[in-house]
């Protein structure tokens, strides 16, 4: 096997691991009304389920890239990748919805390892300026899991329950842990003996901050991530229980939208080089913010038809596609030997604050689209702003 073929089954299983993030996100959507009814329990404990696995997924994120700064990346993945493992046997197994929120928390706990090492392992091996380009294409290959994850997740909630949902994790992350094992070999060339120490930590993440572009960056993949949070938390029940879908036509529906992220991904991956990542974050924020406009449009005017909710998404999806994978490059790119504690920060900062965009979602619906509607809307033109105060303007420093 030579050296371009390894780079390549490295770059696929790299994709695998990021996908693990939004597949155990994605998979499990259609079954959320299902959930509630078999537990009988109300939509904002169900949210939890959701929530509860965005926040300890943020907060883990934190320790894991400095973790990984000091012992190397392949050592921490596996860790992690073993404690998802175990949390979704136990979300199999769980009687109650206790124990289903606590074995979402070990999926967090140990899922995240897998996300923001990946993307740090594609800093290290591909460099600043190609890990836009490969970040891109990463994105549009990772994006047929979340695409497929909500019509796989409909198809088995309808034929088999929603356990069966946790059965595809549980075998998803033995797969992983087997690549961990046999395929990924160590990336950082750079161990920092002082990185896990709190105080260099601390320093570490100063001086992420008080970069501009670092900080600029880190907005726009915040806000848009936190745009497509809002869809994730409220598209279920606005499909199936206020327009009438079944569980699998809401996976075809929230296909269509990751279809949307898949073609930006893709015109970005293709543009990047010509234009830059300045451009492309701005293009795609107008895009989300426009798409986003238009969604609360349609709700404000109580058009209750999918249509009215699914082509602006499809077309927010299309400037997130644009801008995140481009914003994560700007965030872990310029930092070689914080990549770990620069991708942790990013991890840490866009799931916080989803997943309190998430609870507000929650909180807010009243069997309208308007709750989700006004949040994407909100996330799309923060984004354009971030891009326009901030990343557009490089005489202009943040106030932080």
């Amino acid at each position: 096997m030579n050296l371009s073929q390894q780079t390549l089954i490295i770059a696929v299983f790299l994709t695998l691991l990021t996908a693990l993030g939004p597949i155990t996100t994605d998979l499990y959507l259609p079954a959320l009304p299902s959930i509630q009814a078999y537990f009988n329990t109300d939509v904002t404990t169900v949210q939890l389920t959701l929530s509860v696995y965005l926040v300890v997924f943020a907060f883990c994120q934190l320790f894991y890239g400095s973790l990984s700064d000091r012992f190397g990346r392949k050592p921490i993945i596996l860790i992690g990748i073993l404690i998802y493992f175990i949390g979704s046997l136990v979300c199999i197994i769980a009687s109650t919805i206790e124990i289903l929120i606590f074995g979402r928390i070990l999926q967090a706990l140990g899922g995240c390892a897998g996300v923001v090492l990946a993307r740090t392992m594609v800093r290290d091996i591909y460099g600043q300026e190609r890990s836009a380009k490969i970040l891109s294409y990463m994105g549009t290959a990772m994006a047929l899991a979340p695409a497929l994850g909500p019509i796989i997740g409909g198809y088995f909630t309808v034929a088999y329950g929603w356990q069966s949902n946790f059965i595809i994790l549980t075998i998803f992350g033995g797969l992983c842990l087997f690549g961990i094992i046999f395929i990924l070999q160590e990336t950082n060339q750079h161990k920092d003996p002082h990185a896990i120490h709190p105080r260099q930590t601390l320093k570490n993440f100063k001086t992420l901050l008080n970069d501009r572009h670092y900080f600029g960056y880190l907005l726009t993949a915040t806000f848009s991530y936190s745009g497509l949070f809002c869809f994730i938390s409220g598209s279920s029940f606005v499909f199936i229980n206020i327009l009438g879908l079944t569980a699998d036509e809401f996976g075809y529906c929230f296909a269509a939208a990751v279809a949307g992220y898949m073609v930006g991904t893709q015109m970005g991956g293709r543009m990047v080089y010509r234009l830059g990542l300045i451009p492309i974050v701005g293009f795609g924020a107008t895009i989300s913010s426009l798409a986003g406009t238009a969604m609360l449009i349609m709700a404000l005017l109580s058009v209750n038809q999918v249509w009215a909710i699914l082509i602006p998404m499809v077309f927010y999806m299309v400037g997130l596609g644009m801008t995140f994978p481009s914003s994560l490059a700007g965030v872990i790119g310029p930092f070689p030997k914080m990549a770990g504690a620069a991708s942790s920060l990013a991890g840490f900062t866009q799931n916080t604050v989803a997943a309190l965009v998430g609870l507000i979602i929650a909180h807010s619906f009243n069997m309208t689209q308007i709750p989700m509607a006004t949040g994407i809307c909100l996330m799309g033109i923060l984004t354009w702003l971030s891009h326009r105060l901030i990343i557009a303007y490089p005489k202009k420093k943040p106030t932080l």
